[in-house]
């Protein structure tokens, strides 16, 4: 079996080929255990020709341009560019990808372009936001783009969805077909208006920017969170875009620094943009952190169980809730927020409010649980901080809501830092100022 050509091109270049694009060019091979071996030449030559596979294609450092060209000159139909992070995506045959390999010297690595799922598991005045709320810190004047499944233009966002982009459908108005989104988009900034204030999330006059980059069943690629990420890095100027909440993610399977969708969101929290990313729902398994949330530089957010009481002294980190340490051996999640059986905003007839109708509350919200939830309820309360004091830089939100954590968990892989208690934020700003 070594003399065959795609094993051979496996172990000339497996430097530069992620675990799972080499175990996707191995497939090839699977049927010939059942195929008589003269067939087996002729089989692998059309099998080269016929099987394509998506990729990320990561450049080595100022060759972008140069990669580019090569990987243009494959006559590939489909090709996505993201200079910020020196990458493209496209899909392309086993014939080609050994061609690209063999001829071009600027590539550095090339990923399997894997599944991204919404991290959902099938409170606003429990982390004190509430009275942030009362000394006039709404969050008005910050921009969050909810990179997720769509935006419906619920009432109690009316006026503020300021962009729309979406990576699926190509469509321009917007929409969420599954309703993750939607609730994503309530939990950092609904304000409650249908429900008379009762569902309102921290930053209820804050402004959203919807980025769909994940279909009706709530996947998605890394390909098109790159996409996503990458297209708010180009518009942050334009649409004033200050935080980016990620309630998605994917196993980590390689380093953070070798993980293509960790370093766009490092490049965006770089670019000044603070960046609050779920940690995922596999726990209570330690070391179950999800990629991007692995990234040592970005705000990763657990879910705590508050009970449905504003009494903080019985909260626990919920169950599902993934567990560090990350797969470098960091201490994650950063934190944790409320993110079991959240009320926010409903999308009608999505996928979720199809397969979901009980949890409708009334007929305009939706409970869900996940640290999807969690990390939009960060992102409100970073909203807050950002109108409190526009200047703060990524880090400096960082360090000020670890420092803003209360303990509810004695094992720091489960609750970071601790439990967010968002009243101190305004103590700590005092003594600043």
């Amino acid at each position: 079996m070594f003399g065959f050509s795609v094993v051979q091109l496996v172990r000339r270049n497996g430097h530069k080929l992620d675990k799972n694009i080499r175990q996707e060019l191995l497939k090839v091979y699977s049927p010939f255990r059942n195929i008589p071996c003269f067939l087996h030449r002729p089989i692998e030559y059309v099998s080269k020709k016929a099987k394509k596979l998506p990729l990320i294609i990561e450049f080595e450092a100022d060759c972008f341009e140069l990669g580019i060209n090569d990987v243009k000159n494959t006559n590939t139909s489909t090709l996505n560019q993201y200079p910020s992070i020196s990458c493209c995506s496209t899909k392309l045959s086993i014939e080609k990808i050994e061609h690209l390999l063999d001829n071009c010297s600027h590539i550095k690595k090339i990923y399997y372009d894997r599944k991204v799922t919404a991290l959902l598991d099938i409170a606003t005045p429990s982390i004190h936001s509430d009275k942030l709320q009362q000394s006039g810190l709404t969050g008005k004047g910050v921009t969050i783009a909810v990179i997720d499944t769509g935006i419906y233009p619920h009432e109690d966002l009316q006026g503020r969805i300021k962009g729309f982009k979406d990576f699926i459908n190509n469509r321009t108005a917007p929409y969420d077909d599954n309703g993750h989104g939607t609730h994503c988009a309530g939990d950092a900034a609904g304000n409650g208006r249908l429900s008379g204030g009762k569902y309102k999330g921290p930053a209820p006059e804050a402004n959203i920017v919807g980025v769909k980059v994940l279909d009706k069943m709530g996947s998605g690629s890394l390909s098109t969170v790159i996409s996503g990420v990458e297209w708010c890095i180009q518009n942050q100027a334009q649409l004033n875009i200050d935080i980016l909440s990620l309630s998605l993610g994917s196993d980590a399977q390689q380093s953070a620094e070798d993980d293509p969708v960790v370093r766009a969101v490092e490049k965006a929290w770089d670019n000044g943009m603070v960046v609050c990313v779920a940690a995922g729902n596999s726990g209570p398994q330690p070391s179950t952190i999800a990629s991007p949330g692995i990234s040592p530089k970005v705000i990763t957010v657990g879910a705590a169980n508050d009970r449905n009481t504003v009494d903080r002294t019985n909260d626990i980190v919920a169950d599902f809730s993934s567990r560090g340490p990350t797969i470098d051996g960091l201490i994650k999640p950063d934190l944790v927020t409320p993110g079991v059986n959240i009320i926010s905003l409903r999308s009608p007839r999505s996928f979720l409010d199809k397969t979901n109708a009980s949890a409708r509350v009334d007929s305009n919200y939706f409970s869900l649980s996940g640290t999807s939830m969690a990390t939009p309820i960060c992102a409100g309360v970073v909203a807050q901080m950002l109108q409190m004091n526009p200047n703060q830089s990524p880090d400096d939100i960082k360090l000020q809501l670890i420092n803003a954590c209360e303990d509810i968990e004695q094992d720091p892989n489960a609750q970071g830092n601790g439990y967010v208690n968002a009243e101190k934020l305004l103590t700590m700003n005092v003594r600043q100022h």
